[in-house]
């Protein structure tokens, strides 16, 4: 506690009132959903899946990002699409919600028609001064259980900012890597991610919003959906999928168009992937490890 003491001596708090963004620590919900094999078809078909080789029996890996999703009332949701109320409530000065990155580790398949259970914990809150101003960091814990075995752990990082948009340092253009993939990212699969994922944050499919109101180039690419397509990419590298997934978003993916999935080998191993436009940086970046 000390250490957030500090932060309030040094003025990055102005109005924040880490006490109340604290006191979600250590606190647990739990929600469970039976696996739907429509949903599992309807994740495929958004990924262009349906003639991979997989399981019928066993949901794609990272379609839990889709699972046990709160189910909030639409009167509840704010102006930018997420819930007003939920486990950490961020503080006015930082409306901006974006989903930084996580670490995924894959212990069990979970089986189509099987009873998932989350069970989510708030595990950290602090505050950073950067040189785009104060950050919120929050550090979110989920454990899924499937038919009581346990099947998937995760730390999921949520950081909140200003709403106003801060200007970047020029990033080097992305490396080319040894494997290359090119993805069309359009509305569609945009609007099919977030429904997928009950996800009503309006940067990734109101344009004029996500412009005008959050000051955007364009619609935003989901963290989690890059996320997807690098772990998708990883598995077809290797011929299996990886056991542990870790990744994080360095600079966000703007408008429609053509992206790239590039990946290298590192010498431990372990797969390094990240995904760019053309010229542009690196936008997020992932380590896929296996046993």
């Amino acid at each position: 506690m000390a250490r957030f003491r500090s932060l309030v001596k040094w003025g990055m708090s102005n109005d924040i009132d880490l006490t109340a963004l604290r006191a979600a620590i250590d606190q647990e919900t739990r929600l469970t959903e039976r696996v739907d094999p429509t949903a599992v078809a309807r994740f495929r078909a958004t990924f262009d899946l349906e003639n991979s080789p997989a399981s019928a029996n066993v949901v794609p890996p990272l379609f839990h990002f889709c699972l046990c999703q709160p189910a909030i009332s639409t009167s509840r949701l704010g102006q930018d699409g997420h819930p007003t109320l939920g486990s950490v409530q961020p503080p006015d000065a930082l409306p901006r919600r974006m989903w930084a990155g996580g670490e995924v580790t894959f212990h069990h398949p979970i089986g189509v028609g099987q009873s998932v259970t989350r069970t989510t914990k708030v595990t950290d809150v602090r505050l950073k001064k950067g040189r785009s101003g104060t950050l919120c960091f929050v550090t979110v814990h989920h454990s899924l259980e499937s038919d009581d075995v346990l099947a998937v752990t995760e730390r999921q990082d949520i950081v909140y900012r200003s709403n106003k948009p801060t200007p970047r340092d020029a990033r080097p253009p992305a490396p080319e890597g040894e494997r290359c993939r090119k993805i069309l990212v359009t509305e569609p699969l945009l609007f099919r991610y977030s429904a997928l994922t009950f996800n009503a944050h309006r940067i990734h499919y109101d344009a004029p919003y996500a412009c005008d109101t959050e000051g955007y180039s364009g619609l935003v690419v989901h963290g989690p959906l890059q996320a997807t397509l690098l772990y998708q990419f990883a598995s077809d590298i290797c011929g299996r999928t990886p056991d542990v997934f870790v990744f994080r978003s360095l600079a966000p993916i703007l408008g429609l168009g053509e992206i790239s999935l590039r990946a290298e080998k590192s010498k431990d191993d372990a797969l390094k992937l990240w995904t760019a436009t053309a010229e542009g940086p690196i936008a997020t970046e992932a380590t896929a490890h296996w046993s």
